[in-house]
């Protein structure tokens, strides 16, 4: 073969063959009495195996060290290995467009193309505009991208499935838009610890709404924090005391 012929086979270009030539990472063929180069099978299995490595993400540098472990193997064992290097990438491919051809089947969904068990979950959900809802399926989705829902998938099929779903999201949705009550009286104490110290002990003026991090919403009328610098931060605070200072918080 030219080097035309086995850069077609392979299945790269004649210029990367003549740069593996190069760097000593193919061997040079030998020739012919025109100059012109002449390979053999053997060499269109090192190509072959040189184009896989560098398709899996190793450097050339790496690709020279598999390749001198494989110096000496026989010829027959290298392409048996080249062989079920190739069933698995078509059994792969046949597995991808199995489950395209079941995306193509499927309902149609807005958080599309997810996989199949997600688009058989999402058909069974009742039509909704919750808000709560559309959070839902956004989650699903995320979990469906990350991989490993399928089982989440079955388990949650039943309540989909439970039309007193409907009447849960507009709880949920209900609960969502009400506005926090602010105590009469709230006495609720804001800790920002750092290295398991506070340092600067602030009394508010009137109640200030924060988020617990599990999300739990409260009031607080005491903020203490740390600083590295206690005098400044307290100067600070004092200077802020001349900027207007924001609307209350909702009434009690």
């Amino acid at each position: 073969m030219r080097i035309g012929e086995i850069a077609g086979l392979v299945g790269v270009t004649s210029r990367a063959i003549r740069h593996y030539h190069h760097i000593g990472l193919l061997p040079e063929p030998g020739r012919r009495a025109n100059g012109y180069r002449v390979y053999t099978v053997r060499d269109a299995v090192l190509l072959a195996r040189i184009r896989r490595l560098t398709e899996l993400g190793l450097g050339l540098d790496e690709v020279r060290d598999v390749l001198a472990d494989d110096a000496g193997r026989e010829l027959a064992d290298v392409l048996g290995e080249l062989d079920a290097d190739l069933a698995r990438q078509e059994s792969e491919i046949r597995e991808r467009r199995r489950l395209l051809a079941r995306l193509l089947d499927g309902p149609s969904t807005a958080e599309e193309p997810v996989s199949p068990a997600l688009a058989e979950l999402l058909g069974a959900l009742p039509a909704t505009g919750s808000p709560t809802a559309a959070k839902d399926r956004e989650h699903l989705a995320l979990l469906d991208t990350v991989g490993g829902g399928s089982e989440v998938f079955d388990a949650l099929r039943p309540l989909a499935e439970d039309p007193a779903v409907l009447a849960l999201y507009e709880r949920l949705d209900a609960l969502a838009a009400a506005p926090v009550a602010v105590p009469d009286d709230p006495d609720g104490v804001l800790d920002l610890v750092v290295g398991s110290q506070t340092t600067v002990t602030v009394e508010l003026t009137r109640p200030v709404e924060f988020v617990r991090p599990l999300g739990k919403r409260e009031w607080a009328r005491t903020v203490r924090f740390h600083a590295d610098d206690p005098r400044a931060a307290v100067a600070a605070l004092t200077r802020g005391r001349t900027v207007p200072s924001p609307p209350p918080g909702p009434p009690g």
